[in-house]
């Protein structure tokens, strides 16, 4: 029998690339899973989702000064409410 192991999809900081996946973080299955654990709770996850952006902007600078980062659509442009319904889909 094999065991598999499940990565999560998780920041892997400084780089702020997904464990799980490799993907620029929060990667697509990390957003569908962040809408569903916030779901009726959007400014919580706007609040966490702006920490994290905070955090994830000054660790990427310092690796990389010449280059700023406007990390906004990568980190809140998903949670944008869509649908005549109000629901949200990743993008």
């Amino acid at each position: 029998m094999t065991v598999r192991r499940v990565i999560p999809h998780e920041p892997m900081r400084p780089l702020w690339r997904c464990r799980g996946c490799g993907a620029e973080w929060p990667c697509q299955p990390a957003r569908l899973s962040l809408l569903v654990e916030y779901r009726g709770n959007r400014p919580g996850l706007m609040v966490y989702l702006s920490q994290q952006m905070a955090e994830a902007r000054d660790q990427l600078s310092q690796l990389n000064p010449s280059n700023p980062v406007d990390l906004t659509d990568r980190f809140l442009k998903f949670t944008e409410r869509s649908g005549s319904a109000g629901e949200s889909r990743p993008t």
